[in-house]
């Protein structure tokens, strides 16, 4: 008998992370695609995991997560962006920010929706989509400084629009959204029933003293946001797969309607440790030692041929343009590029749900210094 399983998203492969990284693995080559730290995790923040596993902390967690780690982070919002969160009812521990992600829009959406996305986009925005039944509608940045066309994003408008999500810092580009940005968007949805899924992963990943402006704190905004963050991110623990949304009492409560019955709970020493690190007050801030390496990897660049682009204001990832010396499709020159010279990338355009190509790369400079200047001497070697 031939079982003919249901098409739930568009997407026919594995996400390009996992083809490159494979690619990667498969010719020894520096893996500057998939954004993950290499360098060791605060070894504090280790400690407090194996306390809290030592300390038994080893059952299931409540539901919404320990009340000590959403307490840590209530208190940790109020200091870095003087919004005041509601412990109980308006954080939800959650399985990475994907999960996240996933769930917030399980929450809003119904089958013929529509959901905005702003390309280029996380691949995983799309498939969280089209697997709730809804449709993704795509809007392109400018491709000159990756900010929003204002007048497309309202055009984008149906009465079938559920939502729109927003990334800043943005994967890939690195670019962050001004407080204005936020205040166009709330123009534009202002008479609307439209949710904002916001993804903030990198919120703590800002440079050049640029501040990072969340949903949370548009007065307006925030009371129709999800908004989702990643301790992998905040504190170089991809592994871990921990992350938190953060909604009104109301989109909460429906949000954990459906989390209890997908994950209910999360890795309970993770939460604990997770909790502990939080309180500290003497932390490095993720953002001097990510600002660090930035600049570490675009100060080598110019010893090979890529043009970079803007300096990345925030996130792991530097985009790059290699549009004047070859006229390959990024993805055929990003697997030549890791077979024949060694150093694994992520072609952009897998960031466009229609693969647009502008002949750019993103690099992740979120290594040790050893890695990025062993890809460097390797990229060196590109003649043209």
């Amino acid at each position: 008998m031939d079982f003919q399983l249901p098409q739930k998203h568009s997407a026919t492969q594995t996400t390009i992370f996992t083809q490159m990284s494979t690619l990667a693995q498969a010719h020894n080559a520096v893996n500057l695609s998939q954004g993950f730290p290499d360098f060791d995790l605060d070894a504090t923040l280790g400690a407090f995991l194996a306390e809290g596993s030592s300390s038994g902390f080893n059952q299931y967690a409540p539901m919404a997560g320990l009340p000590m780690l959403r307490g840590s982070i209530a208190t940790d919002i109020l200091l870095r962006y003087k919004v005041l969160i509601n412990a109980d009812s308006e954080i939800t521990i959650t399985p990475g920010a994907s999960y996240a992600i996933y769930t917030a829009l399980t929450t809003i959406l119904c089958a013929g929706d529509e959901v905005i996305i702003l390309e280029p986009a996380y691949d995983c925005y799309l498939p969280s989509i089209e697997m709730n039944g809804a449709m993704a509608i795509a809007v392109t940045l400018n491709t000159t400084d990756f900010a929003p066309d204002w007048q497309k994003v309202k055009d984008a408008i149906t009465n079938k629009t559920k939502a729109i999500i927003v990334n800043t810092p943005h994967n890939p580009t690195g670019r962050i959204w001004t407080m204005e940005d936020w205040n166009q968007l709330a123009e534009i949805i202002r008479d609307t029933s439209i949710y904002v899924v916001s993804d903030e992963v990198y919120e703590q990943l800002v440079y050049d003293g640029a501040a990072h402006f969340s949903a949370l704190q548009h007065p307006e905004l925030s009371t129709r946001s999800f908004v989702v963050y990643s301790f992998g991110k905040a504190f170089h623990n991809t592994g871990w797969k921990v992350g938190y949304c953060i909604a009104p009492v109301h989109l909460t409560k429906a949000f954990r309607h459906i989390h209890q019955f997908i994950a209910f709970s999360v890795n309970t020493p993770a939460q604990y440790a997770l909790a502990k690190h939080l309180q500290l007050t003497d932390k490095l801030p993720a953002c001097q030692l990510l600002e660090a390496k930035r600049n570490h990897f675009i100060a080598a660049m110019t010893q090979t041929p890529f043009k970079l682009l803007a300096p990345s204001k925030g996130s792991y990832f530097q985009l790059a343009s290699y549009a004047h010396f070859s006229h390959l499709p990024d993805k055929e020159f990003a697997i030549m590029l890791t077979e024949k010279f060694g150093v694994a990338t992520i072609p952009v355009s897998a960031f466009y749900s229609n693969g647009f190509d502008n002949k750019l790369l993103r690099f992740c400079f979120a290594k040790k210094e050893e890695t990025l200047n062993a890809a460097v001497e390797r990229l060196a070697k590109i003649e043209f």
